[in-house]
């Protein structure tokens, strides 16, 4: 029996209380009401009466959601029903509502767990944080083109998933695309190989690709200098979107000043809407951020104490990236060794992360992270048993890393893949190292992600 069950009569005389003037009302439209389910967020109440779901929906949803919340201390969204048909109906419903949802999503390369809601807003970010809510309300009205600037790890990416996801959830219909620089450059790259061969429609279709968009998000823009072609196409593409109205929102780890070789035309350009900074968080944004995470993660179970993290928050400072891949490294050791979690498992989490020279080491879990946000792929799917194409290259990227930069033994690479064999592990990186001799777009995706790693 659910909580919701054992205090359901205390619910009801609640209810009898704050919001029933007269018993009459109370014996005609509370007292008959049974619950039919309680699911994890939602509680289905069974009305007996057909004719009289409007006036109780009307009527009495707020107060019944209010109550149960004072009484269990949860929130429910409340629902009421006549029969089982109708939970089926309404389940079915948002399940649907869901999966549409989710292709939106998928179809503009957007991270699910990137939301405004799940971003900790603190005085290191809160000017982006309200320049990109201003942005995905109006989009390409308000500070045309959007540029968010900060160091590796500050949460430049979350802000412009979050931009997109609320644009879509306002208006499905607007054509959005989030893309890296370094997804634009292998795409051109590859349209001009094809062109080479006859193929006159490759540049076309990717320009229709990059230019028939209501929203276009470029991010890490820094790793276009260098490459004079690239910046030509991104320049028209740039001037195609911008002068229809369009929304362009730009990430780079640096202001456009600053980026070297970057065309002055391109430069300026940036500069025309609205340049944001993201600094290095405070010590409560980051006890902020390490509670967040806890949540959005389910991570209550494992009842991390808060001296834990304080300890968390005091020692990594300068990477939100870093602060959450020491608390997936805390869980993890925690796990493999069957420990408590307590300070002297924290501080062997964070042995990598922090030395007394105050310069960090890179981690295997930190490659891990790196990767599964690079490629936009959950870092269970790239540890778990999926198969697809795009999980096993990431994968395979992660062995190839790991190898390369740290310098891991293949069993604990494998462990940290969720149990692979070592000569798994021995296969993906010799592969990795061979294709990306042959492959310029894969050699092109390596070097971005150990840049990500180390921008140093």
């Amino acid at each position: 029996m659910n909580i919701v069950e054992e205090k359901w009569e205390e619910i009801l005389n609640n209810i009898r209380r704050e919001y029933c003037p007269s018993n009459i009302a109370y014996s005609t439209w509370i007292a008959p009401l049974t619950i039919y389910e309680v699911t994890d967020d939602d509680l289905y109440i069974l009305v007996d009466k057909e004719a009289s779901i409007d006036h109780i929906e009307k009527k009495y949803t707020s107060p019944f959601v209010v109550s149960v919340a004072e009484i269990t201390g949860r929130e429910y969204n409340v629902s009421f029903v006549t029969s089982e048909e109708d939970v089926i109906e309404e389940k079915k419903q948002i399940v649907e509502s869901s999966k549409k949802s989710s292709a939106v999503f998928e179809k503009a390369n957007l991270y699910s767990k990137y939301s405004f809601e799940t971003f900790v807003v603190g005085k290191n970010n809160n000017y982006a944080h309200a320049a990109s809510y201003a942005v995905s309300e109006n989009p390409g009205e308000v500070y045309n083109p959007l540029f968010i600037y900060g160091g590796v790890g500050l949460g430049k990416t979350h802000l412009m998933h979050s931009i997109a996801r609320r644009v879509l959830e306002n208006d499905p219909t607007k054509n959005v695309l989030y893309v890296t620089s370094e997804t634009f450059t292998n795409e051109m790259i590859d349209a001009l190989k094809v062109g080479k061969t006859g193929n006159e429609l490759a540049m076309i279709t990717f320009r229709d690709k990059y230019r028939n968009n209501d929203i276009l998000l470029i991010d890490d823009i820094q790793f276009i200098e260098n490459k004079t072609g690239i910046q030509e196409e991104f320049f028209h593409t740039f001037n195609h979107l911008h002068t229809s109205g369009k929304a362009i929102i730009i990430s780079s780890d640096r202001p456009p000043k600053d980026i070297k070789t970057l065309e002055s035309r391109l430069s300026t350009r940036f500069g025309w809407g609205l340049t944001v900074d993201i600094t290095i968080p405070d010590y409560e944004t980051r006890m902020a951020i390490l509670k967040k995470k806890i949540e959005n993660d389910n991570l209550e179970e494992f009842q991390i104490p808060d001296e834990v993290i304080e300890y968390i928050a005091n020692n990594i400072k300068k990477n939100i990236r870093e602060l959450e891949g020491t608390l997936n490294r805390l869980v993890f050791l925690s796990r493999l060794e069957k420990r408590p979690i307590d300070i002297p498992l924290a501080a062997e989490a964070l042995k990598d992360f922090i030395s007394p020279d105050n310069n960090k080491n890179i981690t295997d879990e930190l490659i891990l992270e790196v990767v599964s946000e690079h490629f936009n792929i959950p870092v269970q799917d790239i540890t778990g048993k999926k198969r697809n194409a795009d999980i096993v290259i990431a994968r395979q990227i992660v062995m190839y890393l790991c190898r390369s930069i740290t310098d891991s033994p293949y069993s604990n690479i494998g462990i940290l893949l969720g149990g692979r064999d070592h000569s798994t592990v021995i296969y993906g990186v010799r592969k990795i190292d061979a294709d990306i001799k042959g492959d310029e777009n894969l050699n092109n995706t390596v070097n971005t992600i150990r840049k990500k790693i180390n921008p140093i």
